[in-house]
C-alpha cells in the first residue's frame, strides 16, 4: 500500500474554485456534527496549536500551527504548520496538506458561504476592513460570489490599504471608515483588533456584516450596538460562543443572550434574511472547517492527476 500523499500550496490551489469549496462546506454540514478539540503548548513567545476535528463519514483532521514571532528577524515566516488527514474507517494517514493553503481557502470560503445566504443578492459594494493577507483572499472569494461588485478597502495604516487596492481589480482605498460602512452592502472585517472598530450606529438596514478577525477571548471587531442591531449567525456555536471575545464578552455582560444567535451552518434553513435586516455573521473558523476544506482539496488534487 502506498504511503500518505502531500499536497503543496501551488498544486492544491490550481485545482480549487471558491464556489466549489462553498458547495463542499455545505455538504460537510449535512453530515453529523463534528467533534472538535483544541490544545495549546507554549515556550516563551512561541506557540504550538493543534486543532482536531472528526466527522463521521469524512474522517479526521489535525491542523498543527506553529507561531514563532522571532522568525521574522531571520527572514522566516512566523506562522507555519500542516494539516494531517486520516481515513474515516482505518484511521490511517491519508495525506498532508499545506497549512497556508487550507487556512486561506477555509477562512474566506466560510465567510462566502454565509454571505451567499445572508447578504443582499445584488450586493454591489463590499467593504473590507483590514489590508492583510486575509483581505486578499476575501477579495477573491467575494468576487466569485458577487461578480462585478466594487471593493472599498480600509486599514488603520492608510498606506497599506492604498498599496493593496493598487494590486486588486475594482478596488479603492478609503480613509473615512464610517462613510465607507454607509456605502457598503457587505462589510467584512479581518483585523487584529482587540477593541471594536465597527460601530453599530454606522449600520443601515439591508446590510450584511462578516466578522473574521477576532479569535481570542480578548478580541472584538464590532461594538455592542452592532450586536444588538444585527440578526446574529455563527459558523459553529461550539467554537464561537464560549471561546471568542466577539460574542463571549457581550454574552457575559448581558448585552446579548445565547438564544439571540439564530443559527449556525448546521442549520442552513435558518440562514434567511428579510430585505431590511442587518445580518451579522461570526466566522470562527474551527477545525471542522479545516477538515471539510482539506478533504475537498485532496479530492480535487487527486481528480487532477487522473
Amino acid at each position: 500500500m502506498s504511503g500518505p500523499e502531500f499536497v503543496s500550496f501551488a498544486e492544491g490551489e490550481a485545482r480549487l474554485t471558491w464556489l466549489g469549496l462553498v458547495e463542499a462546506i455545505r455538504a460537510g454540514h449535512r453530515m453529523p456534527r463534528a467533534q472538535i478539540a483544541d490544545s495549546f503548548l507554549y515556550q516563551g513567545d512561541n506557540t504550538l496549536l493543534n486543532r482536531a476535528a472528526w466527522i463521521d463519514g469524512l474522517g479526521l483532521a489535525v491542523k498543527t500551527v506553529t507561531v514563532a514571532p522571532g522568525n521574522a528577524a531571520h527572514g522566516l515566516p512566523p506562522i507555519n504548520g500542516a494539516v494531517s488527514l486520516y481515513d474515516d474507517a482505518t484511521l490511517q494517514l491519508d495525506a498532508l496538506v499545506d497549512f497556508h493553503l487550507v487556512t486561506k481557502w477555509k477562512t474566506a470560503a466560510d465567510s462566502l458561504t454565509a454571505a451567499l445566504a445572508l447578504a443582499p443578492p445584488q450586493a454591489d459594494t463590499i467593504l473590507i476592513v483590514g489590508a492583510g493577507t486575509v483581505a486578499q483572499s476575501l477579495h477573491q472569494a467575494y468576487s466569485a460570489g458577487f461578480p462585478g461588485a466594487r471593493f472599498l478597502l480600509w486599514n488603520r495604516t492608510a498606506d497599506k490599504a492604498r498599496a493593496l487596492a493598487a494590486e486588486l481589480p475594482r478596488a479603492e482605498a478609503v480613509t473615512d471608515l464610517a462613510q465607507a460602512v454607509a456605502l457598503a452592502d457587505i462589510v467584512s472585517c479581518a483585523t487584529m483588533a482587540t477593541q471594536p472598530v465597527l460601530r453599530g450606529e454606522w449600520l443601515r438596514p439591508g446590510q450584511h456584516i462578516d466578522l473574521i478577525g477576532a479569535y481570542r477571548p480578548d478580541m472584538r471587531e464590532a461594538d455592542d450596538t452592532a450586536l444588538r442591531r444585527g440578526r446574529l449567525f455563527v459558523d459553529n456555536r461550539d467554537t464561537t460562543l464560549d471561546h471568542i471575545g466577539e460574542l463571549m464578552i457581550p454574552l457575559a455582560s448581558g448585552v446579548i443572550r445565547r438564544e439571540d444567535v439564530i443559527a449556525d451552518l448546521y442549520q442552513p434553513d435558518a440562514f434567511v434574511r428579510a430585505p431590511q435586516d442587518i445580518t451579522l455573521f461570526k466566522n470562527g473558523g474551527g477545525a471542522h472547517l479545516d477538515l471539510m476544506t482539506a478533504r475537498h482539496v485532496l479530492a480535487r488534487w487527486r481528480d487532477g492527476r487522473t
